[in-house]
């Protein structure tokens, strides 16, 4: 920050003008005075320029309206005046009409030599210069300061600081320059100390203050700005309630008043707002009309999701548009008009609806408006938009378009609206956005009977410096196993539609409580990502690791070994180096929560392009959700891996499958599989095939307290050894401790989500009611998340 008193520039010289330059009403814009003498009409014969200095006189002459040889009198004068304070350039015009001379008298605006910004401790310069639009060497106007002033303002008032004042100083230099300073008073955040509902009965202030995105200021709220006085966001909360209400059947729902009172003591601000809930409304009878002959309205009848005596819902009114459309859309009407008409009957407190189904112009994308990207660039939100400028539009592509900005997860809401072009058949897409946190410091914590306490600390950032690049780091600490990673990904490499990324680890697997033996790796990864089709991508690797397994000696003296036999041949050191792919299919209606749709993904690793160790490896995923309502949802989710050497290999301890845990609820890591039952060693498989069903089940606990319950049940097996890990390589037999029989598991649980003030809890509580004597079980898991 700069100090005034102090500049270099100003330096033994005097503060010559302290310019309170935040003027009222229309002095802000208007010329700082006009001089129109009072002059005799005549004949110019020439046009005399004094007190100018910088500017030339042929450029001064160039902005009047009057040349040599023309008649003048007053009103031309007058607007020649105006005409030169309209360049901005002068901050005082004077002209007069003597003997035929036309004299031009001008006080010059000064140059702007720096812009210095003081008492800014909450935001950097950097922040501020991009919001004014003064700048060094360009020409001091009263009015573009006075607007400068209220849009440094304006950017404080959205932070929460309502009370920020800035005054805009000047120091005079030589030569008609000014130093321009900006003194801020930032003053103190203005919180949310209350916020309260008046007229509610069908909801509670408890439910009412969970729909809304402001929030009252709590300790625990360090990291949001929710919780600070934003006008803006009021008014987007009046229409989060009325969606809330519209979409429960409140048809004729309105808010009566939203205001906000600083509280007494100044320390912030209360929320009031007085509702009228109305009536609880059901759909009626629902009519589809139509002119256009390919369209059968009985069929497009049969298609909409709602039915006669439904709760009335606006959620459910664009889901009738979209089917609509898209039935019209797949008999060849790309061109389509949905629009519902409503017809209340307040007596029987039913909603008729009758949609009009016409095909509409064919309308042109004109431009696309972004905003509300206050971090992410522009380009990261238009690359994932399927719709460019001059494109037809489409209803579809417009869907889809907001379903790839959902899945980035940079953003809170979306939402795509079209207004009119600068034609008939064209229109504007506005594209706006509201930016939620995408970094994550995340802890996570479980628990065994055996293993205790695990802990597990990371960072990522999604979209980082606003690029939509991946950046994470992460650390994981246990009895078991400690893990280290940086991992990169660049979401558009080489401005083309591939993703490109690179991960570098080091990890310790310490299974002496299960398999006695550790394992240390280090190595890194490389990735391409290809988009085949809108649902189909994929992705090529290429990995390299150096693998240490270690099994101490003295476990495995012969005639008194203390662990399996099994083991005591795996120690060494081995270099792999392998290539693969992931080739997926998502057709799910949501990235995020999914409600309705199914994915499928298929991952080979091929090691031994260089290297000493070779093996192929193949592992499918698949899912498939269903949702009932919103809150209850089933989904049917499985995978399955297989993996087998080449080359005369056999597969290593540490490149086979291990199950539990988080892989198989109610099972401790590496609980179900192979097991040395002499020595309780977990071996590790060849093969698993485990699947989960789950069902997410509303609540009645009001939705601010953030929980929901799913029941679950888990499902598979684990197992296939190679030969020559079932024989003793002293006796050549079969080492009959050694158990390897795919038999089938189960587990049924609960699993229990909460949002909690520190963020996002799952608690796991699993039993298992099929399992072999071997297996090793784990009752109660939990994790936790907090974002920033």
């Amino acid at each position: 920050m700069a100090d005034s008193k102090n500049h270099p520039c100003a330096r033994g010289a005097v503060l010559v003008s302290m310019l309170a330059l935040i003027v009222g009403g229309t002095l802000a814009g208007a010329p700082a005075s006009v001089h129109a003498q009072a002059v005799q009409s005549g004949v110019v014969n020439q046009i005399v320029i004094h007190g100018n200095e910088r500017i030339d006189p042929e450029t001064i002459r160039s902005y009047l309206p009057i040349s040599v040889g023309d008649s003048v009198d007053p009103a031309k004068i007058d607007t020649a005046v105006k005409a030169l304070f309209r360049t901005d350039l002068f901050s005082d015009v004077k002209i007069d009409f003597q003997g035929g001379d036309l004299i031009v008298q001008v006080v010059e605006n000064p140059v702007i030599n720096q812009v210095l910004f003081e008492g800014n401790s909450s935001m950097k310069d950097d922040k501020l210069k991009d919001e004014i639009q003064v700048r060094p060497l360009g020409v001091f106007t009263k009015a573009k300061v006075q607007e400068d002033v209220d849009r440094i303002v304006e950017l404080y008032r959205r932070s929460g600081r309502i009370s920020a004042t800035v005054t805009p100083q000047i120091v005079q230099l030589p030569q008609r320059r000014v130093d321009l300073i900006f003194k801020i008073n930032e003053g103190p955040k203005s919180g949310i100390i209350g916020i309260s509902f008046l007229g509610n009965q069908k909801f509670s202030s408890n439910d009412l203050r969970g729909v809304i995105t402001t929030k009252e200021s709590r300790w625990f709220r360090i990291f949001s700005s929710n919780d600070n006085y934003d006008p803006d966001r009021i008014e987007f909360d009046r229409e989060q309630l009325r969606k809330y209400y519209r979409n429960r059947g409140y048809y004729d729902f309105r808010i009566i008043s939203s205001a906000a009172e600083l509280a007494p003591e100044h320390n912030g601000f209360v929320v009031t707002y007085a509702v009228d809930e109305g009536q609880r409304y059901k759909f009626g009878k629902l009519t589809v009309v139509t002119e256009l002959k390919k369209l059968n309205p009985d069929i497009l009848h049969a298609l909409l999701p709602i039915k006669e005596g439904q709760i009335y819902q606006d959620d459910k009114l664009d889901q009738a548009t979209d089917a609509l459309t898209f039935a019209a859309g797949a008999a060849g009407f790309a061109f389509v008009d949905v629009r519902p008409r409503f017809t209340p009957d307040r007596a029987k407190h039913v909603v008729n609806v009758t949609f009009d189904v016409k095909e509409g112009p064919r309308v042109y994308i004109d431009r696309i408006q972004i905003s509300g990207n206050t971090q992410t660039m522009d380009y990261v939100i238009r690359r994932r938009l399927t719709l460019s400028e001059g494109d037809a539009y489409n209803k579809a592509l417009v869907n889809r378009s907001k379903n790839n900005l959902r899945a980035l997860g940079f953003f809170k809401d979306v939402d795509i609206t079209n207004v009119p072009g600068s034609a008939p058949d064209r229109t504007t897409l506005q594209v706006k956005v509201t930016e939620q946190p995408t970094g994550q410091l995340s802890f996570s914590a479980g628990y065994s009977t055996v293993e205790g306490i695990i802990t597990d600390v990371g960072i990522t950032q999604t979209n980082f410096r606003g690029r939509g690049q991946d950046l994470s780091a992460r650390i994981s600490l246990g009895s078991i196993q400690q893990i280290a990673d940086i991992s990169f990904t660049e979401p558009h490499f080489l401005d083309r539609d591939l993703s490109g990324g690179f991960d570098i680890f080091g990890q310790r697997y310490d299974f002496t409580q299960y398999t006695s033996y550790t394992s240390t790796s280090i190595g890194a990864t490389g990735r391409l990502g290809i988009a085949l089709s809108p649902n189909l991508a994929l992705r090529l690797n290429y990995t390299i690791r150096l693998d240490d397994i270690i099994v101490d000696d003295y476990l495995c003296v012969p005639g008194a070994q203390l662990t399996s036999i099994v083991l005591c041949d795996e120690s060494g050191t081995y270099l792999t180096s392998l290539v693969g792919y992931t080739l997926g299919y998502n057709h799910l209606n949501d990235p995020v929560q999914p409600t309705r749709g199914y994915y499928l993904s298929l991952e080979q690793d091929l090691a031994g392009f260089g290297g000493t160790v070779h093996y192929l490896k193949d592992v499918a995923r698949g899912g498939f959700y269903h949702g009932f309502t919103k809150d209850l949802i089933f989904s049917l989710t499985g995978s399955t891996g297989y993996i087998d050497g080449w080359n005369g290999d056999t597969i290593r301890i540490g490149d086979r499958f291990y199950m539990g845990g988080d892989t198989f609820r109610g099972f401790q890591i590496a609980g179900i599989g192979p097991r040395d039952t002499q020595y309780g060693d977990a071996l590790g498989g060849k093969f698993y095939a485990i699947g989960t069903a789950e069902l997410t089940i509303p609540t009645k606990l009001p939705e601010q307290y953030g929980i929901k319950l799913a029941l679950f049940t888990d499902f598979g097996t684990e197992g296939l050894l190679d030969r020559s890990d079932k024989i003793n390589p002293f006796t050549n037999l079969p080492i009959t401790t050694v158990v390897d029989n795919l038999g089938f598991r189960q587990t049924v649980g609960v699993s229990i989500f909460w949002k909690s003030p520190m963020g996002p809890l799952r608690f796991n509580l699993g039993e298992p009611i099929f399992k072999q004597p071997y297996d090793k079980t784990e009752f109660f898991q939990f994790s936790t998340a907090t974002r920033f």
